[in-house]
């Protein structure tokens, strides 16, 4: 039998790891770490769309903070702010960055947010809420703001860089929004296909 504190404590993981699968079925997005090597990735594509010395950079999906904290470090001029839905991810990402004065974590669904300031926005989902991603960022966004998409891309739109470094999971790519197809590419894709 257990005893009392035990108890809760069995009851309180048991409430946070039923909360990381109902918000992951909610958001079809697992909260999965970006590893150091995709995070340099990220931060490369970054440097090379030469952000403004004082970037506002949005992370969306900011997950457990590993991509927060690689960019804070990077751009340590920069706000960086990351959005996360799921409780638990947030919270571990707000303990995480605690000391880190230029990053700004809110827990709220980024599909909500106002993101008209942003200078560069980040995000590491899946596939599923691509598209509709694409569309936000197509309302949101200022033409020519980097976005770096990580493992999974925009498949509508144009990619400016890649970088694929040593990780598994798949390559980083850079887009300046609304980095459309041109015309004359999608007309020869479409009659090859």
């Amino acid at each position: 039998m257990l005893d009392l504190p035990s108890l809760v404590l069995l009851l309180v993981v048991f409430s946070l790891c039923l909360s990381l699968i109902v918000f992951q079925v909610i958001t079809g997005v697992p909260p999965m770490s970006s590893s150091a090597a995709e995070a340099a990735d990220v931060v490369a594509l970054l440097r090379q769309a030469s952000l403004p010395s004082q970037a506002i950079v949005y992370e969306l999906g900011s997950g457990w903070g590993s991509l927060v904290m690689a960019l804070a470090r990077a751009f340590p001029d920069a706000q960086i702010r990351g959005i996360e839905t799921s409780p638990l991810p947030y919270w571990v990402a707000r303990f995480r960055t605690r000391r880190m004065p230029n990053v700004f974590l809110r827990r709220c669904n980024f599909y909500a947010c106002d993101l008209h300031d942003a200078h560069a926005v980040t995000c590491y989902l899946m596939i599923k809420p691509m598209p509709k991603l694409a569309a936000h960022l197509d309302r949101m966004l200022k033409p020519g703001a980097p976005v770096v998409s990580l493992t999974f891309w925009f498949r509508d739109r144009e990619v400016a860089a890649v970088r694929q470094g040593p990780g598994l999971r798949g390559a980083a790519a850079l887009y300046f929004w609304p980095a459309h197809k041109a015309k004359a590419t999608e007309e020869v894709w479409s009659t090859n296909t």
